[in-house]
């Protein structure tokens, strides 16, 4: 079983990354510290940051608007 990143997008494999289970029941997961420490120390979007999946979707999309 494999899953994504919950920050950056990023294919996970089994025996990888870490998950990380909140007070709720919520449980995500995260490739590496980089993405960990941006979602919970830093408090950052991932649609703001280019090098997340979501952040170069948001680029695309903006990119459209404007040749609109």
């Amino acid at each position: 079983m494999s899953s994504k990143c919950s920050f950056c997008g990023k294919e996970l494999f089994m025996g990888t990354g870490m998950m990380y289970v909140k007070k709720d029941g919520k449980i995500l997961y995260f490739c590496r510290k980089k993405c960990e420490k941006n979602m919970f120390k830093l408090g950052r979007t991932p649609s703001k940051l280019l090098w997340t999946a979501e952040g170069r979707k948001a680029k695309s999309e903006r990119l459209k608007a404007l040749k609109k």
